[in-house]
């Protein structure tokens, strides 16, 4: 992992809560087409580092770099290339779950008209499509969540936990969409417990330990 032709590189990165050091001394590089797999515990810190990556967490020590830059969440160029889906996501209330994943194509000028389609029936949300995100059960809610990553162009993926509250055919899609991704070109990291997931599709991993 020398960073040389990498799309992110992470460098002795450090994260502390007060006197509890979260983090230390991390280092993750990730180029076009390549993904990484942080595997471990429970707090262990990989929703912590997943944060610092897409800019929304500053570390106390280190620095994070998209295409040699820093890091910055509100960068507009960042927010371009990044699709995420983290542990704070927040759907349009008043918005139907069609109508949520047209408006975020639409707002980033989605070149593909029938990609919505396409993830609303890959992610099995046919049946809710009309119906408001506060309706929809945690596992669909996940899945909506998911599509909101799908339906953009994007050329890093941030995932942490994707295959939460996914069914055996939910997380074989899942297995298929990341390698999918990555033949694409896009580089991706992802926190996940599911070691056939990992197998699958990291080509890496980054162990993390309390």
């Amino acid at each position: 992992m020398d960073g040389v032709g990498a799309l992110l590189v992470v460098r002795g990165l450090g994260r502390k809560f007060g006197p509890v050091e979260v983090l230390a001394g991390i280092d993750m590089a990730v180029a076009p087409g390549e993904a990484v797999a942080l595997v471990g515990p429970n707090g262990s810190g990989k929703t912590t580092l997943l944060r610092c990556v897409v800019g929304a967490d500053r570390p106390d020590a280190g620095t994070v770099t998209f295409e040699g830059r820093p890091m910055r969440e509100a960068d507009p160029r960042v927010r371009a290339a990044t699709a995420s889906v983290l542990d704070d996501v927040e759907f349009f209330g008043d918005l139907s779950v069609a109508e949520h994943l047209e408006l975020l194509a639409y707002a980033h000028a989605s070149p593909d008209a029938g990609e919505v389609a396409r993830v609303i029936t890959d992610l099995d949300l046919d049946a809710v499509r009309d119906q408001l995100p506060p309706t929809l059960s945690s596992g669909q809610r996940r899945r909506l969540a998911l599509a909101s990553c799908f339906v953009r162009p994007r050329r890093l993926l941030v995932l942490d936990e994707p295959e939460q509250r996914l069914d055996t055919d939910g997380r074989r899609w899942l297995t298929h969409r990341l390698l999918a991704e990555k033949r694409a070109g896009t580089a991706v990291v992802f926190a996940s417990h599911d070691e056939e997931i990992v197998a699958s599709v990291a080509d890496s991993r980054l162990a993390l330990s309390r």
